[in-house]
């Protein structure tokens, strides 16, 4: 059985809309603060292992661990502090592309798997109205990079290079083929 340790809305959904079964399982609380130094890629497969570690692993489960972040410049841009962090992030993105990147990490009672999958991300430029309407939206809240490509600011994104779902906040189909990797050691 595979356990997904969040509890994200965006994670679930994109499991259940792809049909791999799963259940939910909270586990410990895990310090998000990046380390100094420390590489975006690193920093999202250290949360993603910490995240599967946190969650006690049956027999015959399989947890699934995974962190998102934006990159913009070698800044990471994770979930904004406020309305006001949201608008700092989405003024780094105006007109630019960046990088969405995902670390997952599935782990079994005898062994692990840890990937990183990359997404590049381009941004119309907006305008200082459009981005004071969308952080006041609220959708900026919870997201990494301060926007949610599924909604609202689906608007701003003319284009992608590499998995849609990572941008969601799973890359879906790098989890199935890690999901059979691991079930198969």
């Amino acid at each position: 059985m595979l356990v997904l340790a969040s509890q994200s809305s965006r994670r679930r959904e994109i499991l259940t809309n792809a049909g791999i079964p799963f259940v939910t399982r909270r586990g410990s609380e895990v310090d998000e603060t990046p380390r100094p130094g420390e590489a975006p890629e690193t920093y999202v497969r250290r949360l993603a292992r910490e995240k599967a570690n946190s969650v006690e692993c049956g027999v015959d489960e399989v947890i699934l661990g995974a962190d998102t972040t934006v990159v913009v410049d070698s800044l990471l841009l994770v979930k904004p502090a406020d309305p006001t962090d949201a608008v700092r992030m989405l003024r780094a993105l105006s007109g630019r592309d960046h990088k969405v990147m995902t670390g997952i990490c599935l782990r079994s009672a005898g062994s692990s798997i840890e990937e990183c999958a990359v997404t590049r991300v381009w941004f119309t430029r907006l305008t200082d109205a459009q981005i004071e309407e969308y952080a006041s939206s609220g959708e900026p809240m919870d997201k990494a990079g301060a926007y949610g490509i599924q909604g609202l600011g689906s608007k701003f994104i003319p284009r992608i290079e590499g998995c849609y779902f990572n941008v969601v906040g799973l890359p879906v189909a790098l989890v199935a083929q890690l999901l059979s990797t691991i079930r198969n050691i």
